[in-house]
């Protein structure tokens, strides 16, 4: 390798710009060359900037330089540097000369032989390095293809090998996992070859019909947290394995894990991220714990979940076992993904790849930190979102995932996740995309992060609706914050838009949503505290039972308005952290699905089951257009605080003709006068609720106890 003692600095700033900085120590230079190899060019100072300890000269080139190639920049002294990779890499031009459309990056195994593909346009050189078990290697140079991309052939078997790629930029060379791995040593250190024909299963399967994103019921949970508890049941406690048991029972029998999704009526299971990621010794996981917001192996699954974390081929099978299991109980599977960040930017396989692509920067060429973890990612860029999809098309095709839940989905721009609601599509069009639309200080236009003010350019895409979050429960981010059903009666016209999907109810409304299928209505999720923890602090003067009924109703609320709904595991329940607000790494003993609990709370928990089975029932429910929700969905004037939701003439959508919701916040009972005589069939009331009706009346008043939903249909 060239050795260069660096008097000053220089560094390719465009495709035709050179930035260079000379200490004011060593004096000016009034003019510059351009060596490669034999070759020389003059530069074209520009601009001469004085800065304290350097003078800065901004020189043009005529034409493009190739990268890859190593120049030299010389002064009218013939002190001479290298030229190194400035922020050309951010520049438009560098996006469109070195985009790579191939889908073939990563290992790809063959008995005879094994291809290894990286895409590092920055570099002069590469190499794939092949690792022994005895910690001895041997290197394999790569050749320089089209687009940046290197590429190189190993002979030989080389199933199970470990590997990484090695390039070198700005005369410095770097190791670095393979971005695009699908398996790794244990805790990520190595990429591993693996042939994936052996994790394939030929046997097919057939789901339950999803037609409508509102016809989804999403149940939000963490592969360990389902079947850690020491009366889970479970054999395979805290693993993928532990969610394929069936028939595991808890305390007095009660259901749990697999069986229990199945039995609540669930159609959507998502799981906090199982891709790899850092926060959780694979060799050691019960010596901690982790959410999983920390990627590491985007393509890879989580070891700490696989009884072989040693075995590369341990946590594919076992991953895929579980999806299938929960396939064949008629559950579908969302993945939560983490595409906004990394863990740590620096050692990351992006940043030692391509220095300074994949990550924004703000004006001074700094990281930008909208994340509040150290960096965002650049989804913009045209391989960063190639790379996103190429993932997510991944985990489609190879995993037979269902849905993808896109955690700080705002730092993201819109392009990207229309990209991606297009390709999947294309493979599938029942898959949700849902994602948190929050919009985050990173250094791209307002006008084009996937968030929440720009729902509208983004049809099909689901997000958060902290609105209904905020007005049903309270303010997440004030604990003493009441909303609706914690009983707060202030601007109940807000919330009965919330209840019809926050769409434009009336036409020329101004609404966050285009239509329902774009709102997932929530209450409470892994994020913050939980629901009961809130109650402790907002309704502390209330009894427990009086806070059940509160919390009860927001679930209800949750599960009988237009939109998506989502529950947080355990929410049936009463699910408590504790008090603890933040329990991203809290142990097993805050995090954990309590079975104990929902034994103590079976009755509650068979209500919410009831309302699961009305709100599947019957397509009123959950109309798929703001059209439909304009024609059948009416609020009629009621006593004090009660909120009666008529679906009227719905006999299109299911066995009822018209239905009646009533929500009673107050600490009294109402008497709310029926819209139409004639018998009326209550399926819901402040005590049960089912596909069997509770009582059949005739009245035209009917009193509403304190804190309840009651659920009424004419047939």
């Amino acid at each position: 390798m060239l050795k260069v003692d660096r008097v000053f600095e220089a560094y390719l700033d465009g495709m035709d710009w050179i930035t260079i900085l000379l200490p004011k120590a060593y004096g000016s230079s009034r003019r510059f060359r351009l060596k490669h190899r034999e070759e020389e060019w003059e530069l074209e100072v520009i601009n001469t900037v004085q800065l304290p300890q350097f003078t800065k000269y901004e020189c043009r080139i005529k034409g493009y330089l190739e990268l890859g190639h190593t120049y030299m920049v010389i002064d009218e002294q013939n002190r001479e540097t290298d030229l190194q990779i400035g922020a050309v890499i951010r520049t438009k031009e560098f996006d469109e000369a070195y985009y790579y459309d191939g889908d073939d990056l990563g290992a790809a195994y063959k008995p005879e032989s094994s291809t290894c593909k990286v895409w590092a346009p920055t570099a002069s050189l590469a190499k794939v390095r092949i690792y022994e078990k005895n910690g001895r290697y041997t290197d394999f140079q790569m050749n320089r293809e089209r687009n940046g991309v290197w590429c190189t052939e190993i002979p030989g078997n080389r199933e199970g090998a470990s590997y990484t790629f090695l390039v070198c930029i700005n005369l410095v060379w770097r190791e670095a996992a393979d971005p695009y791995a699908k398996a790794i040593s244990a805790n990520g250190k190595y990429s591993v070859i693996v042939n994936m024909e052996k994790t394939r299963e030929r046997e097919q399967y057939t789901l339950p019909p999803f037609e409508n994103f509102t016809d989804a019921i999403i149940y939000e949970a963490h592969i360990r947290d389902m079947t850690i508890h020491p009366e889970s049941g479970a054999v395979y406690k805290g693993k993928y394995l532990g969610l394929t048991e069936t028939r595991t029972k808890g305390p007095i029998g009660t259901a749990t894990g697999l069986s229990y999704l199945q039995e609540l009526g669930i159609t959507h299971l998502e799981l906090l991220p199982f891709n790899d990621f850092a926060g959780v010794d694979e060799l050691a996981p019960q010596d901690s714990y982790n959410w999983g917001y920390n990627p590491l192996h985007y393509n890879v699954p989580e070891g700490s979940y696989a009884t072989d974390p040693d075995n590369p081929y341990s946590r594919i099978l076992e991953l895929k076992r579980m999806i299938r299991a929960l396939h064949e109980c008629g559950i579908r599977v969302i993945m939560d993904v983490v595409y906004n960040h990394v863990y740590i930017r620096e050692t990351s396989s992006f940043e030692k790849l391509v220095p300074g692509y994949y990550f924004r920067h703000d004006a001074n060429g700094m990281p930008s930190n909208g994340t509040g973890v150290g960096n965002d990612v650049a989804s913009e860029r045209k391989m960063v979102r190639k790379f996103i999809l190429d993932s997510v098309l991944y985990w489609l095709n190879e995993y037979s995932v269902d849905g993808f839940r896109f955690d700080l989905m705002g730092i993201l721009d819109y392009e990207t996740m229309n990209t991606i609601r297009r390709a999947i599509d294309s493979v599938k069009s029942n898959v949700l995309i849902l994602g948190e639309g929050w919009d985050l200080n990173t250094p791209l236009p307002r006008d084009k992060k996937a968030a929440l003010c720009n729902a509208g350019k983004m049809p099909r895409i689901a997000q958060f609706n902290d609105a209904f979050r905020d007005r049903i429960k309270g303010s997440t981010f004030s604990s003493h914050d009441r909303g609706y059903a914690f009983g707060n009666n202030t601007d109940l016209e807000f919330v009965k838009r919330l209840i019809a999907g926050s769409i434009s109810f009336q036409l020329h409304e101004n609404s966050v949503f285009l239509e329902p299928n774009q709102s997932i209505n929530y209450v409470e999720s892994h994020d913050n505290s939980t629901m009961w923890d809130k109650l402790w602090a907002s309704n502390k003067e209330d009894a427990e039972e009086v806070r059940k009924k509160r919390h009860r109703l927001a679930t209800v609320m949750t599960l009988l308005s237009q939109g998506i709904p989502f529950l947080h595991a355990g929410q049936e329940f009463f699910r408590t952290k504790q008090g603890v607000e933040n329990s991203y790494n809290s142990p097993d003993n805050i995090n954990q699905i309590d079975w104990a609990r929902k034994a103590a709370n079976e009755e509650h928990v068979a209500y919410i089951k009831g309302i699961i089975s009305i709100r599947k029932a019957h397509g009123a429910f959950r109309l798929p257009s703001a059209s439909l929700i304009r024609k059948h969905v009416k609020f009629l004037p009621m006593p004090g605080s009660v909120i009666a939701c008529h679906l009227h003439h719905v006999e299109a959508f299911g066995p009822w003709k018209d239905v009646l919701v009533l929500f009673n916040n107050s600490n009294q009972q109402e008497y709310v006068p029926l819209p139409d005589k004639g018998e009326w069939n209550i399926l819901a009331n402040h005590q049960s609720a089912s596909l069997h009706p509770v009582s059949s009346i005739f009245i035209e008043v009917l009193p509403v106890a304190p804190i309840s939903a009651h659920v009424l249909v004419k047939t």
